[in-house]
């Protein structure tokens, strides 16, 4: 069974990490205001500010905040500013027996896909597929605060991962499977094939969601992970919205999905509201869920925090 980090509570401390991309000092200072007026406090990674170009700073510097994090008694949720590109460049440098050591919520979406899933796969924590310091701002719909505080402060069980109204969720291939989930952007989860960071979908339930990709490269990256075995691999899949990702040749998201993914027979629930689309829900990674489609359900069956 996966190990579940303790309860966040206001008052708490978040560590503040860049692992990836940088981002702009502004916005850091603004959405770390925000996190203070609701009442936490704040510890900085050193390297938040940094601005290498692509990547915030080396490797071996952006590893040591996040392992810095997780060492920090007083730390109860690691909280990176942003994903971007290159996250996948610090997992060799991290300690997964320390993280496994000293559980501590972690949260993200975007190229912190790659960080989730590997601190699950290698460290059984439970993470979460959810909001990044850039969304702690007025403008986040309040659907995503409280899917955010539901996961990761509450010990609701069972949860119902529920599309605010906005946004209809469907299935399109009917079945009733119960596992881990895993899973996030598909371009960051590409990245990792061929190495020993690679997710390991087996006996699990995988999402997938994207952004800013047009639907050729939608199609390469299907392509690549059914190649890959992860379709045959995983109990069901659930994909989440391809927000503004431009039509090649004629051919949508959807289309590929009924191309390439409902063949496969599995059970297939799409439109979930995950990751780089308006309306985020909270799915965390590793935890047992049902996924209903028949009753077009997804449920997380425990508590997602001790």
């Amino acid at each position: 069974m996966a190990i579940k980090p303790p309860a966040l509570q206001r008052g708490d401390t978040i560590g503040l990490v860049t692992p990836g991309s940088p981002l702009d000092a502004t916005i850091i200072n603004t959405r770390m205001q925000y996190l203070r007026d609701m009442g936490f406090n704040i510890a900085f990674g050193t390297n938040l500010y940094a601005y290498g170009g692509i990547v915030s700073a080396p490797a071996e510097k952006r590893a040591e905040d996040v392992m810095s994090m997780f060492r920090n008694k007083s730390v109860k949720m690691i909280l990176p500013a942003r994903g971007g590109t290159g996250v996948q460049t610090i997992l060799p440098f991290l300690d997964f027996d320390v993280i496994r050591a000293n559980p501590k919520i972690i949260t993200g979406y975007s190229d912190i896909t790659i960080l989730l899933n590997c601190l699950y796969q290698f460290s059984d924590l439970v993470t979460f597929h959810s909001l990044m310091l850039m969304d702690f701002r007025n403008e986040t719909p309040s659907y995503n605060f409280n899917q955010f505080f539901e996961a990761t402060s509450t010990f609701t069980s069972p949860r119902i991962i529920r599309n605010p109204p906005e946004l209809q969720q469907m299935s399109l291939v009917p079945g009733n499977v119960t596992g881990p989930l895993i899973g996030g952007n598909m371009t960051s989860l590409v990245s990792t094939l061929g190495t020993q960071y690679e997710i390991d979908t087996k006996g699990k339930i995988l999402f997938l969601e994207e952004t800013h990709a047009p639907t050729n490269m939608i199609y390469r990256y299907l392509a690549q992970l059914s190649m890959a075995g992860k379709f045959n691999d995983c109990l069901g899949i659930i994909m989440g919205q391809c927000t503004e990702c431009p039509i090649s040749y004629n051919t949508t998201y959807a289309d590929l999905i009924n191309q390439i993914l409902v063949p496969i027979g599995k059970p297939l629930m799409i439109n979930l509201a995950t990751g780089h689309g308006r309306f985020k829900a909270a799915l965390p990674i590793g935890a047992s869920v049902n996924l209903n489609t028949t009753n077009n359900t997804l449920t997380v069956l425990e508590a997602t925090v001790s």
